[in-house]
């Protein structure tokens, strides 16, 4: 078992469902955490040498650049909207990194 890659998934679906708790309840604390812990996953991935390395970083960048305006805009402008829609953008772009991941674990898998 790789335990790098435990953990960065762990930090990539942790993100994920932080973000969904996000739009559920529209707290300033849980975009915070999500924004946080996306940040650690993409400072997990930067150090990976994958197969689809670079898609899973840009996509963690992406989501990253969406979560972090997505706070300044709730507690900076109060604008839970913009905050709102900049927050589905991080949560398409967590999806597209867990299925990556998912692609990836199967193509190493038909390797074996």
């Amino acid at each position: 078992m790789d335990w790098g890659k435990v953990v960065y998934v762990f930090f990539s679906l942790m993100s994920l469902t932080s973000i969904a708790g996000f739009l559920y309840e529209h707290s300033a604390v849980s975009l915070f955490v999500a924004a946080s812990l996306n940040l650690v996953s993409t400072f997990l991935k930067i150090g990976v040498r994958n197969l689809l390395s670079a898609e899973l970083l840009a996509s963690s960048l992406v989501a990253d650049l969406h979560l972090i305006p997505a706070f300044i805009y709730l507690e900076m402008a109060g604008n839970i909207t913009w905050a709102v829609a900049l927050a589905l953008g991080a949560l398409i772009a967590n999806l597209f990194s867990i299925g990556l991941v998912y692609i990836e674990s199967s193509k190493i898998r038909e390797e074996y």
